[in-house]
C-alpha cells in the first residue's frame, strides 16, 4: 500500500520483520484511514525473542548486571521517554485516537513508572530469620526469568511503563506482546531502550494479532511467567496456559467500578471526577467508574448535577483536545452502540448525553458520551463491561443497601465513596470488594506508587508500587547450618 508505513518486531535490538509476514492494518481510529502496517509476528519471531531473552539471562550481560546498574539504564530511559514526549505522545495519538493532551499525560505517566522503579531496582531485599542454634537462615529476591508481558490497546504507552518497568527492575528478560490495535509507541520505545545502553535479550517487542501471536508467546515452553491485562475470556484461556506448564501470572481483567454518592458528597469535586471516571479515553480503562449509585432521597439532585455536565460532553479528533475521541475500532465503536440500543429497547431513560462535534471526521468511531437512569441493578448494561464512554445511574436507600449493590458485581476492581461522614467512609472502604477503593477521590488506576490490581473476575496479583517487583520476582529461602 502506497505511501504507508511498516513495522516489523524488535528483536536482538533491532527492528526485523519475515518478509512473508501477515501485514496488520494499523487504522487511525479518528479518520477510518490505514496509515500503516504491522508484520505480524510469527513462531519464528516468538522462539528468537524467548531465545534471546533466556541468553541474555543466562550468558549475556543482563544476567551478570548489578541491581543498581539496572537502575541507571531504567533512569535513562525514563529521561529518553520525556526527552521525545512530543514525537510519542503524536504517535499514540494518533495511534489510539485519544485527545493530544491525555496522550502527551499517558507519555509523561511512562516515563514515570521507569523513574520510580530506577529507583527500586535496587531496594527489594531480603531478611534474616531468627532459627536453631547453628544455623543462618536468609531469604532473597530472584527474578522469574523470561516473562511474558501481553499488554492491551487502550494505554500502549503506560501499559508498557507499568508492565515492562519494574520486570527490567527485578532482572527479568521482557518479551512484549502489544495489541495490534495500539502499538506503535512501543516499539518506539523499545528503540529508546536501545539509546538507554539496554543489552541484546533484555527487551523484545512482538507485534501480532493475540490469536496468533499472543498464543504462539504465553504458550511458549521456555516462558516462566506471564502477566496479562485484557479481557476476563481471553484471560481465562492464558491462566490455563500458565497452569499447563505450573507458571504464575498476574491478570488484570476489567471492572464495573461503582461510585456510591451520598447526599452530603461536595459536588463540585464528585462530579467532575466521577464524569472524567467514565469518558477519559473514550471509557475504555479497566478501571472506569461505570456505575454510580445514588442515595434514592437526594436523587433528582445529584443526578441533575451529572446531567448538566454530561450534557457539556463532546468527542473529537485528538487535535481538537475535547472531553473525549474516539474508541479504538469498528467493531468496538458497534459493540458500545449495541448496548445502547439494547437499553433504548429496554425503555431505559436517557438521562444525558454529550455530542459528537460538527467538524468531526464522519468515518470515525466516535460515540456520543451517554447517562442511563435509574437503570435495574440487574439490567445488563449495569452489568457487564461495555468499555465506552457509558454512565448507569443505580438509586439506593441507605449504607447497607449501597455496600450491597456496589459488590453485587462478578467484578472488582475499582470503587469511590463520596460523602463527609469519615466513619461512613472508613466502614464502606474496609467491606467494598475491590482491589482500590478511593474516599471523596477517583482516578483511573491510581497512581504509579499504588498497589493495583482486582478482585474476583476482575483477576489476581498485583501492579504498580513495590508490590509489582514482589508479583515479578520469587522468594528462596538459603539454609546455613555453620555449627
Amino acid at each position: 500500500m502506497a505511501g504507508v508505513a511498516a513495522y516489523g518486531a524488535f528483536l536482538n535490538n533491532k527492528v526485523v520483520a519475515s518478509p512473508d509476514a501477515y501485514l496488520v492494518d494499523v487504522v487511525n481510529p479518528a479518520t477510518g484511514e490505514v496509515f500503516a502496517r504491522l508484520a505480524e509476528s510469527a513462531a519464528e519471531q516468538v522462539d528468537e525473542a524467548v531465545r534471546s531473552a533466556r541468553h541474555a539471562l543466562e550468558e549475556g550481560a543482563w544476567g551478570r548486571m548489578a541491581a543498581y546498574e539496572r537502575g541507571r539504564l531504567l533512569a535513562r530511559f525514563g529521561t529518553l521517554i520525556l526527552d521525545n514526549a512530543d514525537e510519542l505522545a503524536a504517535i499514540e495519538a494518533r495511534d489510539t485516537g485519544k485527545p493530544n493532551g491525555q496522550a502527551m499525560a499517558d507519555i509523561r505517566a511512562t516515563a514515570r513508572y521507569f523513574e520510580f522503579y530506577a529507583g527500586a531496582a535496587d531496594k527489594l531485599h531480603g531478611e534474616t530469620i531468627p532459627y536453631h542454634e547453628g544455623f543462618f537462615v536468609a531469604t532473597e529476591r530472584e527474578p522469574h526469568g523470561v516473562v511474558a508481558h501481553i499488554i492491551p490497546w487502550n494505554y500502549p504507552a503506560q501499559m508498557f511503563g507499568r508492565n515492562v518497568a519494574p520486570s527490567l527492575a527485578v532482572g527479568n528478560a521482557a518479551v512484549v506482546k502489544p495489541a495490534e490495535d495500539g502499538c506503535l509507541s512501543v516499539l518506539r520505545m523499545a528503540e529508546l531502550a536501545v539509546e538507554a545502553g539496554f543489552p541484546e535479550g533484555a527487551l523484545s517487542v512482538l507485534p501480532g494479532r493475540g490469536s496468533v501471536t499472543g498464543q504462539l508467546l504465553s504458550n511458549h515452553s521456555d516462558i516462566d511467567y506471564i502477566a496479562f491485562t485484557g479481557s476476563p475470556g481471553v484471560g481465562e484461556q492464558i491462566q490455563i496456559a500458565a497452569a499447563r506448564r505450573a507458571i504464575g501470572c498476574t491478570l488484570e481483567l476489567g471492572g464495573k467500578s461503582p461510585h456510591l454518592l451520598f447526599g452530603d458528597a461536595d459536588l463540585s469535586v464528585a462530579v467532575p471526577a466521577i464524569v472524567n471516571g467514565i469518558v477519559q479515553n473514550a471509557g475504555q480503562t479497566c478501571s472506569a467508574g461505570s456505575r454510580v449509585l445514588v442515595e434514592h432521597a437526594h436523587f433528582e439532585r445529584l443526578v441533575g448535577a451529572l446531567a448538566d455536565a454530561f450534557a457539556k460532553l463532546q468527542a473529537g479528533t485528538p487535535e481538537m483536545n475535547l472531553d473525549t475521541g474516539p474508541v479504538i475500532n469498528a467493531r468496538q465503536r458497534d459493540r458500545v452502540e449495541a448496548f445502547c440500543a439494547q437499553a433504548d429497547s429496554d425503555n431505559l431513560t436517557l438521562i444525558a448525553e454529550g455530542s459528537i462535534a460538527e467538524d468531526a471526521p464522519k468515518d470515525g468511531f466516535f460515540v456520543r458520551p451517554r447517562l442511563y437512569g435509574p437503570v435495574d441493578p440487574n439490567n445488563i448494561i449495569a452489568r457487564e463491561e461495555v468499555f465506552g464512554p457509558v454512565l448507569v445511574v443505580i438509586p439506593f436507600e441507605d449504607e447497607a443497601d449501597a455496600l450491597r449493590l456496589a459488590n453485587d458485581s462478578e467484578f472488582g476492581l475499582l470503587a469511590g465513596v463520596w460523602t463527609k461522614d469519615g466513619g461512613r467512609s472508613m466502614r464502606l472502604a474496609r467491606k467494598i470488594k475491590a482491589g482500590q477503593v478511593y474516599i471523596n477521590g477517583f482516578a483511573a488506576g491510581g497512581g504509579i506508587e499504588l498497589p493495583f490490581g482486582g478482585v474476583k473476575r476482575s483477576g489476581h496479583g498485583r501492579e504498580k508500587g513495590f508490590a509489582a517487583m514482589h508479583e515479578l520476582s520469587t522468594s528462596k529461602t538459603i539454609i546455613h547450618r555453620h555449627g
